[in-house]
């Protein structure tokens, strides 16, 4: 096997140093933002909504497409009354 290269750094002893305090002042953390049930779960109701509308439209655009790439169209149908 070969032996590992040397190196010009000298290994640190991380045990032998006291751990220090950082000295750095840092300004608290804002206040988290209380939210209500009721607001979230209007944002879930009105996000529930809009995913729904648009995987249908999507859903329709897919079927659009593949209608017309099969040669079909609503045109070739009359409809008498």
């Amino acid at each position: 096997m070969a032996s590992p290269l040397p190196t010009a750094k000298q290994s640190v002893d991380l045990t032998a140093a006291p751990v220090r305090v950082s000295r750095i002042r840092r300004d608290p953390p804002p206040p988290e933002r209380k939210l209500s049930p009721r607001d979230r779960d209007g944002r879930d109701h009105r996000f529930g909504v809009i995913g729904i509308l648009v995987v249908a439209l999507a859903l329709f655009v897919i079927t659009l497409g593949l209608s017309n790439a099969a040669g079909w169209s609503p045109r070739q149908y009359v409809i008498r009354l």
